[in-house]
């Protein structure tokens, strides 16, 4: 395929990193698909900051921020090089939009970053950028982040969220051995394809009060804050594909999907800036 989508991945639990499933082959099989990008720009839901801060590190470590996981796990490196270049370019494109950005030369990749990457590709020879999220600053503000960096895709650049559909870290300890997830998981999946399948950004970035079980999917909306981003960095127009869609530990929804921007002479009609 000549141009790359924008990605909304699933990070799952740190053990997706060692029992990666369906899920995990879906990621694998999805990356070989495309064409290799010259490198990665990801937003972690793990990486909250006061502003959007740009993981400026030549060559950063990997983190292992959890605790109470199999030893195995934190034997595991992921030691892609980092994109100094990059950093400052979207530095750029994100000060002409009006957003104030900090650069982090120490940060090194958390597993909302090198889970899904190392499934995808586990060489870690493409350069990757890591972008903090800004939870009280809410989706639009993500959505618009996303925006400021469509014209990435332009220069090869992959660009990623890295959330879950659902997270709910207070269920995912109460149902651990339940029979079935609650109903709300699948209800907020069904919705949120049906709105990515129609383009609906707005109902999209508007979720928690439009979409069925948004509170308990999302109790704080860090986790689908990434989705917002790559919504943004999708264009105005875009073909959503489903590329896996599952629930793990009876909460959790491992859903991915691909957004790929519709070329302005291919769109159906001229399209507005983004308002809510």
């Amino acid at each position: 395929m000549d141009r790359l989508p924008a990605l909304f991945l699933p990070h799952g639990a740190p053990t997706f990193a060692l029992q990666a499933g369906e899920a995990g082959v879906a990621l694998a099989r999805f990356a070989q698909r495309i064409k290799r990008p010259s490198a990665i720009l990801i937003v972690s839901a793990h990486w909250e900051t006061a502003v959007p801060t740009l993981g400026s590190a030549a060559h950063p470590a990997t983190l292992h921020d959890f605790y109470g996981f199999p030893e195995a796990l934190y034997k595991l490196r992921y030691d892609a090089p980092g994109a100094v270049e990059l950093a400052l370019k979207v530095r750029h494109l994100l000060q002409t939009q009006g957003f104030t950005v900090a650069l982090d030369d120490h940060r090194g990749f958390d597993h909302g970053a090198w889970i899904p990457l190392r499934l995808m590709y586990p060489q870690a020879d493409i350069p990757v950028l890591t972008l903090s999220v800004q939870p009280h600053l809410g989706p639009l503000h993500h959505y618009r982040m996303g925006q400021a960096l469509s014209t990435l895709v332009d220069f090869g650049v992959l660009v990623a969220g890295s959330g879950n559909l659902t997270h709910n870290l207070m269920h995912y300890q109460q149902l651990h051995g339940a029979s079935k997830p609650p109903d709300y998981v699948a209800a907020f999946q069904g919705w949120v394809w049906e709105r990515l399948q129609a383009s609906d950004n707005d109902a999209l970035v508007d979720y928690r009060r439009q979409a069925p079980g948004a509170v308990p999917a999302h109790p704080t909306d860090e986790h689908l804050l990434p989705l917002h981003f790559a919504l943004g960095a999708a264009g105005e127009e875009f073909n959503a594909e489903r590329v896996y869609s599952g629930v793990e530990h009876n909460m959790l929804a491992m859903d991915s999907f691909a957004f790929w921007s519709i070329p302005p002479h291919q769109q159906s009609q001229p399209k507005e800036s983004y308002h809510v």
